[in-house]
């Protein structure tokens, strides 16, 4: 049982060279657990707070300020560690200190427990069950809050190796896909300057369906069949078409507007016509009744709460009565700790909900939640393709398919 003897905040950057906060746990005077926050563009109205209304600085000194309580406690005790967190701050979504502090504290905390026991990360955190990899989910083109004008406005079309039998081969496939992809955009468009979007996707002038066309193409070019080999997934992030004034989705970039029942048929007819599947947010946070029905429609895809469930035990469960969604994102930082994340992701797997842990936009080149996703029984891990961030959490996985309690894929 090793102990807490110093904690340190400071501030960095993130992916997108915006601020961030950084967590140094030290126990025993000599073993560091160092994590970084990252954050996301993408937020939805109900997950936790990033950062207090003085931003990352706050965080840093107010956590830096409370040193002493943290001090002297078991690193490995994860629920001590966020209860000392909520005596600092007791707020519904953390605002007195950032859900983006409580984040890198407890996975800092737990990443110091695990280097002291000489363990990984996820063996600390799962229980005795047998692990899989889950399978990496890649962002191949992206659009919306996560690129420029003129591109798309569904926020990223995803790769999915469905097909491969080991980690090493789901992570080659998804590189060849991106960048056939490549390929077949600068044929499209020689103008094209090869940018990307935040997390690796190409960033095309493009509208919607000729960006879904172009990325089944890449896959089809390289001789895999759609629904096989691999399967393409979509994160519609529609919350941030839905105009509650309007009670329409307006995409603003392909100039079109759809009632929800418009919207609901839109999401059916790009799920079956490109054999999805993964679809994320195809409606807005508060549409549970409207998920519910593409979620019935589509049993075999993977409908996916993001902003609808933004990793919150409470509203999963609304969502689990409602039979909104069976599946989840699991996002850390949208919790706040990582005790609520493993609580919510409990609560999940215990409902047949799967679990998709994912990154942020904004990322740091920490791996832990590949640990994470692996320990959370996860079907999926969000990473995007490519970029230092991104392949940092791929490189684990290659690094702990070495291991030989890890054996095989998830089944989705």
């Amino acid at each position: 049982m090793s102990k807490i003897s110093s904690l340190k905040a400071r501030v960095l950057y993130n992916s997108r060279g915006s601020k961030t906060i950084e967590v140094d746990i030290t126990l025993d005077n000599k073993i560091l657990g160092r994590v970084c926050a990252p954050s996301g563009a993408s937020v939805g109205k109900y997950e936790a707070q990033s950062f207090p209304a003085g931003g990352p600085e706050e965080s840093a000194k107010v956590l830096n300020s409370n040193e002493q309580k943290f001090i002297g406690l078991d690193s490995g005790d994860l629920k001590s560690i966020h209860y000392t967190i909520r005596s600092i701050d007791d707020s519904k979504y953390y605002s007195k200190i950032g859900g983006a502090s409580a984040f890198a504290v407890t996975i800092a905390s737990m990443d110091a427990s695990a280097k002291a026991l000489d363990l990984p990360l996820y063996k600390i955190l799962a229980d005795k069950t047998e692990l899989k990899f889950p399978f990496p989910l890649g962002n191949i083109l992206g659009g919306g809050a996560h690129a420029g004008p003129g591109t798309p406005d569904i926020q990223e079309i995803l790769i999915c190796s469905t097909g491969a039998k080991s980690i090493r081969e789901s992570i080659d496939t998804n590189l060849a896909v991106h960048k056939e992809l490549r390929n077949i955009l600068q044929k499209e468009d020689p103008s094209f300057t090869n940018g990307r979007g935040d997390e690796g996707g190409w960033a095309p002038k493009m509208n919607n369906d000729k960006a879904l066309e172009l990325s089944a193409k890449a896959c089809e070019n390289l001789g895999f069949t759609l629904g096989k080999e691999v399967s393409l997934g979509v994160d519609f992030a529609s919350s941030t078409q839905w105009k509650e004034e309007k009670s329409k989705y307006v995409y603003d970039r392909s100039g079109f507007e759809n009632s929800p029942g418009e919207q609901i048929e839109f999401v059916s007819d790009i799920i079956k016509k490109y054999k999805l599947i993964y679809a994320e947010d195809a409606v807005h946070e508060e549409a549970f009744d409207d998920m519910s029905e593409i979620t019935k429609r589509f049993p075999n895809t993977l409908v996916t709460g993001d902003d609808l469930t933004v990793t919150n035990k409470s509203i999963l469960q609304k969502a689990i009565e409602k039979k909104a969604c069976n599946a989840a994102i699991l996002k850390v930082n949208q919790a706040g700790s990582l005790y609520d994340a493993l609580e919510f992701a409990k609560e999940a797997n215990g409902n047949n909900i799967r679990l998709i842990t994912s990154h942020r936009s904004g990322e740091s080149t920490d791996s832990q939640i590949s640990h994470i996703g692996i320990a959370t029984k996860s079907k999926m891990l969000k990473v995007g393709v490519v970029g230092g961030e991104r392949v940092s959490k791929l490189n684990e996985l290659i690094r702990l398919s070495e291991h030989d309690l890890i054996r095989g894929m998830a089944e989705i």
